[in-house]
């Protein structure tokens, strides 16, 4: 980790990079492993975690980055929330090896970091990793010309911060549009349907997952896939809290896989209330659950697993379940955008076995 951090590390030198990488949470880096893995095998790159402040998804981009260690990469930890001054510190400190680089990896271009990176970056390969479903909307939003806007918040009214930040946002669309001079790559496991001209996509098939993890024990219940729409105010609480409970009773759930995302305070309750086992993963759940022992079924909300869990368990016998959001489940400020989103999440994925919304009352 870089001294910023409080641990020794090895920054980049004068020298040209070959790839430099940015990540805000695990499963970003997990992305950024597979993409090395199936494109550029034996080829160190120097990854910089932007770290969040959450603890939950600090503590698992700590051990995503040990795991990125062990395959020769570099890990350049920044503190980039850490106070005031944090962003320009972090933003100065990698100045420099933003303009060495020859190609780009990020995980999420709505971030307004990565956004503000790509502004200084002369880098003529750009790649984007997935950042969950997101990556979707993103690819839509591209193609179609749209300002880039986290899909909850579409339809909403710009705030004074959206504003003052448009024209930073509106440069790094420019930069990731493909040029004479610049090539734009999306590596995904998600269904890319309306990519833009010009941009090359590959596929994400979790094969340094596969390669790295397993084959898991198979347990004979059920897991359940916990979801953060309840925190970004997408889905009524009450009525995630009576789901989940009307799912674990029909199917037999024993273990409930917290995303990272969610309050400790709604952890608490769902526990009290369904009688499930609430567990705080360490790793991104496709690395969870390859590693085992999981469920013979595992039950989810629309969300990215129901695209990634199928690809980093194929050939085992997990059967990946997912249970679509009743619109009346939504909260009166989600935005437009949620209901068509979410039904195309689950629309596109693919070998998962589809449930009816369950009565939550």
């Amino acid at each position: 980790m870089s001294p910023r951090a409080g641990k020794a590390g090895h920054h980049a030198g004068p020298r040209t990079l070959d790839t430099l990488a940015f990540v805000e949470s695990p499963v970003q880096l997990l992305n950024v492993l597979e993409w090395a893995h199936a494109h550029a095998p034996g080829a160190g790159l120097t990854l910089v975690v932007l770290s969040p402040v959450d603890p939950m998804t600090r503590g698992q981009l700590r051990r995503m980055a040990e795991l990125a260690r062990r395959e020769g990469h570099e890990v350049r930890w920044e503190e980039a929330r850490g106070g005031a001054l944090a962003p320009f510190q972090t933003v100065g400190g990698l100045t420099g090896p933003l303009r060495r680089a020859r190609r780009i990896v990020m995980g999420d271009p709505f971030s307004r970091y990565v956004q503000l990176l790509l502004t200084i970056t002369r880098a003529r390969d750009l790649v984007v990793v997935d950042d969950g479903t997101a990556t979707m909307e993103f690819v839509t939003q591209l193609a179609r010309g749209e300002r880039l806007v986290r899909w909850h918040r579409k339809g909403t009214r710009p705030g004074p911060r959206d504003l003052a930040f448009a024209p930073v946002s509106s440069s790094a669309r420019r930069r990731l549009t493909p040029a004479e001079d610049r090539r734009v790559e999306i590596f995904s496991s998600m269904p890319i349907e309306e990519a833009p001209g010009g941009v090359t996509v590959r596929a994400n098939d979790f094969s340094w997952t596969r390669s790295r993890f397993g084959p898991p024990r198979i347990t004979k219940g059920a897991d359940m896939v916990g979801t953060s729409l309840v925190e970004t105010g997408v889905v009524d609480g009450d009525r995630y809290l009576a789901a989940v409970r009307s799912l674990a009773h029909t199917h037999g759930a024993l273990r409930y896989f917290a995303h990272r995302r969610e309050s400790a305070e709604k952890l608490h309750r769902l526990a009290v209330e369904t009688g499930l086992e609430v567990v705080r993963p360490d790793l991104p759940l496709e690395l969870i659950a390859r590693r085992g022992p999981i469920g013979r079924t595992i039950l989810s909300f629309p969300s990215t697993v129901v695209h990634t869990l199928p690809l980093a368990l194929a050939g085992t016998e997990v059967r990946v379940a997912v249970c679509d959001i009743d619109p009346a489940w939504l909260t009166s400020t989600a935005s437009p955008r949620a209901q068509g989103f979410l039904k195309g999440v689950t629309g596109t994925a693919r070998d998962v076995h589809r449930l009816s919304a369950v009565r939550a009352v």
